[in-house]
């Protein structure tokens, strides 16, 4: 299951920079559920057609990844917009000085936010 979320945001991130073909096939393949058979007889390729061009293009999109990072930058993003969300929850109610504190964290979260985007 991991390997298939993995593949839907490479894809999500980098999929434009496929070819039309190979949008296609690999939609197929991870957003559709197709097997390789049916791939093929879709597209008038062979199944071990299907098989090489899916590898190819997991490869693609890794090479994209390493390279540009979006997906582990979208992945900090939001990791730190969750944080901000917790610590401005807990700072209702809190008095005054624990929450120009608390304030101060979100500034500098945010800040820290704005500036790897």
């Amino acid at each position: 299951m991991e390997k298939i979320v993995e593949q839907g945001l490479l894809y999500d991130f980098y999929g434009e920079l496929l070819t039309e073909h190979q949008r296609n096939i690999y939609e197929d393949a991870v957003y559709n559920d197709m097997s390789l058979a049916e791939i093929a007889e879709q597209h008038g390729i062979s199944r071990q057609g299907v098989h090489d061009l899916i590898r190819r293009c997991d490869k693609l999109l890794a090479g994209y990844e390493e390279k540009l990072h979006l997906v582990r930058k979208f992945a900090e993003a939001k990791q730190t917009a969750a944080r901000i969300d917790r610590l401005a929850e807990e700072g209702k109610g809190m008095p005054e000085k624990e929450c120009r504190e608390q304030l101060d964290l979100i500034r500098q979260l945010t800040a820290g936010l704005m500036e790897n985007l």
